[in-house]
């Protein structure tokens, strides 16, 4: 007899997985091995995800978890994905902290800064991709 709350676990990270897949990434579930939790799903670029797919929502301890497993992984950041009842995955929530937020938005800031200095025609490419998905 299989436990019917983490098949549904199961069967979120794959829903997550396959949407983040469909959209250019390489994510893919990991089997936890050993005692040091390094989350759901890696691939996700400087992240791990923790997926979450329970009927009561535990922000906090779900940000905690995945800040603790991306520092397992050797990710700098972690992000918790949770399900949203009853809306599809793409809208599901990505929570994390508003510190582990600002570093992210840090190096995304630099980044842009560092390309656009280098590749200005390969920033202002990739910066109208992005603000046409929108």
């Amino acid at each position: 007899m299989t436990n019917p709350s983490k098949a549904k676990g199961t069967r979120y990270e794959g829903e997550i997985r396959d949407f983040l897949n469909d959209r250019g990434f390489t994510v893919r579930r990991v089997v936890q091995m050993g005692t040091k939790d390094q989350g759901d799903l890696h691939g996700y670029p400087l992240h791990i995800i923790e997926a979450k797919n329970e009927k009561s929502l535990r922000l906090p301890e779900y940000v905690r978890q995945a800040e603790r497993e991306a520092i397992n992984a050797g990710e700098p950041f972690g992000v918790a994905f949770v399900k949203r009842p009853r809306a599809s995955t793409g809208d599901g929530y990505a929570v994390r902290s508003i510190a582990t937020d600002a570093r992210l938005m840090a190096r995304m800031r630099d980044m842009e800064a560092a390309l656009q200095a280098v590749a200005p025609a390969a920033w202002a490419l990739i910066d109208k991709q992005h603000r046409e998905a929108a």
